[in-house]
């Protein structure tokens, strides 16, 4: 029976529910949205929640916690898989002692995203199972389901969310606290866990046998429910589609996948064969629809004009009448926009007025691409301004080279910038290099979450601190620059143009916190010197 209250939840305060109540040990992450809350609320909730300098490292952690036979968790939005995928697919070949659960959030429609890539392909690519839940009470369910896996079969399992079931509130059923978690303990066994070739290949085989064992295992598993209705429209489908297709045929036959790898073929085709039509439906890519023709079954698919975006229950009724016309226009939406006060502007404005090449990158100084800056002109994922900047330095005749800048901001440059400035180090432009950093002491797109360059933790406690013009000056750069933007002050403008003019390696540091943790800083700051009863600077 239920031991707690119905909560109403999103689907992220589901999975930190549900992670708090199965007794993982350690979640691991890096704030992406629309996955953020997960760790946040973990942590509120008395777990123990870290933010990593990217995702690579939260689940190389992750999988060293779950070698230790504790219940571990990841979380990351799609985009963060393409990071951490170095490390996952390695981890289906040694497996691991305790339950592994990496938390993709995927964001079809980009609602706050460079792309809408799919990581189901993901599942297939690694051989690891997944699960799709399709609203709070399944993402609770489903991360105790994903642990009996994994720890069954010792194996990684993908728990893939979307940005509708992250963020959508629907009602939950607690089970509550699951009792007190095994202890970790080590044990070692080398010829699982170190992969050269010799031990790897038959951990390859090891791995397919699982799979196939899994596969098996799916075909009369609960989380595959058949919804019996009208034999003359049967509808396969998946996640927040599920809602959707109930919605636009509540007369259909319904074949609700949540565990979606391995498949469970036979259920499948059974379900088909028992329909007039069958049609599935999913967003993003086919990838249900490839999988089950791959098998010999025959489906309806949607036309490629539904893979863009998020569907709804107008989008799913086009769908089963196979109507091809042109979607209604969406109404235009408010531009995002810097806000007013933000030190970026005067950056982006500088920028502008120099007419400078800007290698841009993932953040709120992404929005200096709009009017009336106009002053980035590429942008591609996490990292890539220094290296995009460096490409185009290398290349462009003297005269544009030296116009070249790269634009990062703090806890991108934690997360995969570093590696950008030890290539800017080894192999120098001719013309030099201009790396500006906006250190506004926060990952603020995302909601102003710690790293380590603010010296603080997940929740906000102190720590140490990257120090970012120690890191640049130790790794041999000879110009480094911490400049504070500020209106009534040329101080930047001076700084960039001296820089620009040098055709040296040359990092400036942008620093103001902000705006809008101003006042949280104060309190953190007054209250980390009431504890060591030392007086404070006046703020």
């Amino acid at each position: 029976m239920p031991s707690a209250k119905r909560q109403l939840l999103s689907g992220n305060e589901a999975i930190a529910l549900a992670a708090r109540d199965a007794g993982v040990a350690l979640g691991t992450g890096y704030p992406g949205t629309p996955s953020t809350e997960i760790l946040e609320r973990f942590s509120e909730l008395g777990g123990r929640g870290q933010w990593s300098p990217n995702e690579k490292v939260a689940l190389e952690v992750a999988i060293g916690a779950a070698f230790a036979g504790a219940r571990a968790i990841v979380t990351m939005k799609h985009v963060g898989l393409n990071v951490a995928a170095d490390p996952l697919f390695t981890a289906a070949y040694t497996g691991v002692s305790g339950g592994l659960i990496v938390i993709s959030a995927d964001d079809p429609g980009m609602a706050s995203s460079q792309n809408e890539q799919d990581n189901r392909r993901y599942a297939v690519a690694a051989g690891v199972p997944m699960l799709e839940p399709s609203d709070s009470q399944e993402a609770y369910d489903f991360l105790f389901a994903a642990f009996e896996i994994s720890e069954r079969w010792k194996l990684p399992v993908i728990l893939r969310a979307t940005t509708r079931v992250c963020h959508s509130y629907t009602i939950v059923q607690p089970r509550g606290p699951n009792g007190a978690p095994k202890p970790p303990r080590f044990e070692r066994d080398i010829r699982g866990r170190v992969m050269i070739p010799a031990y790897a290949r038959p951990a390859h085989k090891r791995l397919r046998q699982k799979l196939t064992e899994i596969e098996e295992w799916n075909e009369t598993g609960s989380m595959n429910p058949v919804i019996k209705g009208d034999k003359k429209l049967g509808i396969i489908t998946s996640g927040i589609s599920f809602m959707h297709a109930r919605e636009a045929a509540p007369k259909a036959s319904v074949l609700k996948l949540g565990f979606t790898y391995p498949l469970p073929m036979k259920k499948i085709a059974a379900f088909a064969q028992g329909v007039d039509r069958c049609v599935v439906i999913e967003e993003g890519d086919p990838y249900l629809v490839d999988a089950i023709r791959a098998a010999g079954i025959a489906v309806e698919g949607k036309a490629e004009m539904y893979r863009f975006g998020e569907l709804d229950v107008p989008r799913v009724r086009r769908i089963l009448d196979h109507d091809l016309s042109p979607e209604p226009a969406k109404p235009p939406g408010k531009a995002p926009q810097l806000c007013d006060g933000c030190q970026y502007r005067l950056v982006f404005e500088a920028l502008r007025k120099r007419d400078c090449i800007v290698a841009g990158d993932i953040g709120c100084y992404t929005l200096g691409v709009l009017k009336p800056f106009e002053a980035m002109d590429s942008c591609v994922c996490m990292g890539a301004s220094l290296g995009v900047g460096l490409g185009l330095r290398h290349v462009l005749p003297p005269e544009q080279a030296r116009r070249v800048v790269s634009v990062i901001g703090d806890s991108t440059f934690v997360h995969s910038g570093i590696s950008g400035l030890v290539e800017m180090i080894y192999n120098p432009p001719t013309e030099g290099h201009v790396l500006i950093i906006l250190d506004n002491a926060t990952t603020a797109m995302t909601g102003h979450q710690e790293h380590p360059g603010t010296g603080r933790k997940l929740d906000h406690q102190p720590t140490n601190k990257l120090v970012l013009e120690d890191l640049a000056r130790s790794l041999g750069v000879k110009r480094v620059h911490v400049v504070e933007p500020r209106v009534g002050s040329n101080e930047f403008e001076r700084t960039l143009d001296e820089c620009l003019a040098s055709r040296e390696l040359c990092v400036i540091i942008a620093r103001r916190p902000c705006i809008l943790i101003v006042k949280r800083l104060r309190e953190l700051e007054q209250s980390e010197c009431e504890k060591k009863e030392a007086p404070c600077a006046a703020g």
